[in-house]
């Protein structure tokens, strides 16, 4: 194995792939083996991960779109490549986007059924036939139902059955059901009927059972009882009839009745309407949202990113794209073939299409109601956020040597190292930086009730905003090790070694305090004993312990920093490890502040990284592997991803890469709403910690930041803020770079490229102020 030295970092390169290879085949996934030289001494370091690669395989990435109506739409069908939706004005066809009435009918419109070569319309005045562009009265009454069978086409009319026969109906059957009749299914070859919650059977001429006396029975079944007599729809698939009730599903298979419920995994039981997907998927509608039940899975879309209303009362299907009828109009999900690889490639794209970056920072979108259009948030932590940024695009140069991603994690480390010159106080960064007049919205509060801390900088027209908080330091310790692991060169190297041993020189000479330009600590900047005396200092000293650790044993082994070095070793006197132990506080649940986590990690991943004490290493392998038993929970693929990056253990990957194809591509933060659902369970093998029962699908919730709790039920903004894609980012190229997750393995081109955009772009406009002075 030649090696090849890079930088400060000496790599072993696998020949042709063959280690690589040869690891797979003993199960064994693989990242990097190597030594670092590190200011003069030499660390080892592994990156191999145990387990094979999850591979990134293609799946159907879900996009919502809507289209709002003024009336309520109570019946969808979909004929001859259109959809066509009805209400009590009459009947409408979707046309880009748009419904448009149509002409030829203007009943109210109760329900619709496209069978092989008609669309069928159920109205007030009865029943009327589409076939070839023409219209046909078929019936004067009033009909509840059509369905084809066995080459013939079946209608429920009260309580009679009839067959269509040429342009009128004929009597299929002899005596009429003992109920009057709401749905007609055909299913296994045989016809059923439901109506008032009865279920029977057609038997030649007559309709209806007999027992094992030789009774009329209406029951379908032998074993089993319906979850609820109140049926809302009925709906055969293969060999199982699904019946839609008030109180969840009934699945009649052969004649065994059993039921799906909360308990079972349905997010919600009061169904409205059922239909078939396109790959053997079941579309449910409720009084709250749709469900798609798919190999045993149920992926729920109610709120604002799918629906215009969350009452569902018709669903069709017409190719990958999948109607939904409300009261206010119509939800559309469309479904493309996407890799893991793609939707990376597409949140790059729309960070640039959006606006979301500025002085090489990135940010998160905020609605303007005066201007009516979406500006930057110039947050209270700028600096941390853009962090997640540049971790991601190390990794990404780490992966593929993309000089695109080598480029944007330069301009982003200097971004960071700007923020640090702009206060004028030797390792003290600012949070963010302003530009006097600029388009955007300038964070106006501070920590805590205290106001915003902005200050003019010597360069005009910036400003920037102090009062810095520990969340600054650990991402900007994070992410400036990963630049300097997989992207510094030349003079960059050391700007980010002085970057770190600044920041950690602060805290030194400063009592492990962060000072501002007051000569006060900021708010949340303190790590020194007198404050964990305090009982605010006491809750916190355990995560603020491992902060600390972490920082200033990063500057001693980075820059062989005597300085560090000595710190160091007086924090260890001070018993700091010893208060890491038990850094994540979990009580009382409710007051469990989540954002939390993505600091202890950010720390962890630095201070294990460094230490090479066995006595320490256990101590804060112990602290480890406490605080991820109380978030695995929530299946965070950065979470999991960093704790197998350190361990080598076991970490989920299969949750959090579904995870990551779960994120829904617009990244508006929607409001939505779970805390109603019916499967608020713990699943098996987790216990929750943190208050809440369970976590929640990307989709079913919205994009995040890794300092989001994935387990909140309820939240949102109604649509007034667009996120950034960074953590996202940082979480897929580290499983990348770990061999967590492995490259696409397809030739779908449908997989790998991007379409273009429906649509103008929505965002800010682009930055167009001054640069960075000198």
């Amino acid at each position: 194995m030649p090696i090849q030295l890079n930088g400060w970092k000496l790599e072993l390169l696998w020949p042709n792939g063959a280690w690589k290879r040869t690891l797979e085949r003993m199960g064994l996934g693989w990242g990097r083996l190597g030594a670092r030289i590190l200011g003069g001494g030499v660390a080892l370091w592994s990156g191999v991960v145990f387990g094979a690669p999850a591979p990134d395989l293609v799946f159907l990435q879900e996009t919502g779109r809507k289209v709002a109506s003024s009336e309520p739409m109570v019946a969808l069908a979909a004929f001859d490549g259109r959809i066509y939706a009805g209400s009590k004005t009459g009947l409408f066809t979707l046309d880009d986007d748009r419904l448009i009435p149509d002409p030829g009918l203007h009943e109210p419109v109760r329900r619709l059924v496209g069978t092989t070569d008609a669309l069928w319309v159920m109205g007030s005045s009865g029943l009327q036939r589409l076939r070839v562009g023409v219209w046909t009265k078929i019936s004067d009454e009033p009909v509840s139902d059509v369905t084809e069978h066995q080459g013939r086409t079946i209608v429920a009319h009260g309580r009679r059955l009839s067959e269509v026969s040429g342009d009128g109906l004929r009597a299929l059957t002899a005596a009429d059901a003992p109920f009057v009749i709401d749905r007609v299914v055909s299913h296994c070859e045989t016809l059923y009927v439901e109506g008032a919650g009865r279920v029977t059977l057609v038997d030649g001429e007559r309709v209806g059972g007999w027992n094992v006396y030789h009774w009329p029975s209406d029951d379908a079944w032998d074993w089993g009882t319906l979850p609820s007599r109140r049926v809302t729809d009925v709906l055969s698939q293969g060999s199982r009839m699904f019946l839609g009730t008030d109180r969840g599903l009934g699945v009649l298979r052969g004649m065994s009745l059993t039921v799906l419920r909360g308990e079972q995994g349905l997010p919600y039981e009061a169904t409205t309407c059922l239909a078939p997907g396109f790959e053997k998927d079941l579309w449910i509608g409720t009084e709250r949202g749709a469900i798609r039940m798919i190999g045993g899975s149920y992926h729920y879309f109610a709120g604002q990113r799918w629906l215009p209303n969350d009452r569902v009362n018709a669903i069709a299907t017409l190719g990958n794209s999948v109607f939904l009828a409300t009261d206010k109009g119509l939800g559309i999900v469309d479904y493309e073939p996407f890799t893991l690889l793609k939707k990376a490639a597409y949140y790059e794209r729309h960070l640039e299409q959006w606006g979301q970056k500025r002085l090489g920072f990135t940010h998160k979108l905020e609605w303007d109601e005066g201007l009516k259009e979406f500006v930057r948030e110039i947050s209270d932590n700028d600096g941390g956020y853009s962090g997640n940024y540049l971790a991601a695009e190390s990794y990404r140069f780490a992966v593929t040597q993309d000089p695109v991603a080598r480029a944007e994690a330069v301009k982003t480390f200097q971004a960071l190292r700007w923020l640090r010159r702009l206060s004028g106080i030797p390792g003290f960064s600012a949070r963010s930086v302003w530009v006097k007049g600029e388009r955007g919205h300038k964070a106006m509060h501070g920590s805590g009730e205290a106001d915003a801390e902005w200050h003019d900088s010597e360069h005009a027209p910036f400003e920037w905003k102090g009062d810095t908080s520990s969340d600054e330091i650990c991402s900007q310790f994070y992410s400036t090790v990963l630049f300097l692991k997989h992207v510094a060169r030349g003079e960059e190297i050391a700007q980010a070694k002085e970057h770190l041993m600044s920041m950690a020189h602060h805290l030194i000479d400063h009592d492990w305090k962060l000072v501002d330009f007051d000569g006060k600590p900021t708010r949340w900047g303190r790590w020194d004993p007198e404050y964990f005396s305090t009982e605010e200092g006491l809750y916190d000293r355990g995560l603020q312990a491992l902060e600390l650790l972490s920082f200033v044993k990063t500057s001693a082994v980075v820059n062989a920093d005597p300085k560090s070095i000595a710190a160091y070793e007086r924090l260890v006197s001070l018993n700091y490890p010893g208060f890491v132990l038990r850094q994540r506080n979990t009580f009382p649940p409710g007051g469990i502040l989540h954002f939390l986590d993505e600091l202890a990690l950010w720390s962890y991943a630095n201070l294990l990284e460094f230490e090479d004490s066995p006595r320490l290493r256990s101590v804060y392998r112990r602290s480890l592997e406490r605080s991820y038993e109380i978030i695995r929970i929530e299946q965070n693929p950065w979470f999991n991803f960093v704790y197998g990056a350190l361990t080598g253990n076991d970490c989920e990957v299969e949750p959090a890469v579904r995870h990551l194809r779960e994120w829904p591509l617009d990244l508006i933060s929607w409001s939505y709403q779970n805390s109603h659902r019916a499967d608020l369970q713990t699943p098996d093998g987790y216990v929750s910690y943190k208050a809440g029962t369970r976590t929640f699908s990307p989709r079913e919730t919205g994009p995040m930041r890794w300092d989001h709790w994935a387990m909140q039920a309820d939240g949102g903004s109604g649509g007034r803020d667009v996120v950034e894609p960074g953590a996202w980012l940082l979480a897929y190229w580290m499983g990348r770079f770990h061999g967590f997750i492995a490259a696409p393995d397809t030739t779908d081109t449908r997989a790998l490229e991007l379409k273009p955009e429906r649509g103008a772009p929505r965002g800010a406009r682009s930055y167009a102020g001054p640069q960075w002075p000198e």
